[in-house]
């Protein structure tokens, strides 16, 4: 019975090394963790300002559509009454 006690706690012993050391390693990564997931708040901050930047874009572009149209139109009044001059 000794024996095996004796046994036991050499085996929790080793156990408890073994614990030790992979409470170690997952410390030691814990750093690595925190800069994921920074990066993964990073990135989904980026991803909105993109979405935002192809909104403004688009409404941009259309802006620049109605211009393009409104200026072609005052070119051809311009052009018609130069004509009727």
């Amino acid at each position: 019975m000794e024996a095996a006690a004796r046994r036991l706690e050499e085996a929790v012993g080793r156990l408890e090394v073994r614990l030790d050391g992979l409470f170690e390693r997952l410390d030691s990564c814990l750093p690595y963790e925190r800069e994921a997931e920074a990066l993964r708040l990073d990135r989904a901050r980026l991803a909105n300002d993109l979405d935002a930047a192809r909104f403004r874009e688009r409404e941009l572009q259309k802006l620049a559509d109605e211009a393009s149209e409104a200026l072609g139109a005052a070119i051809a009044e311009v052009r018609e009454a130069l004509g009727k001059v």
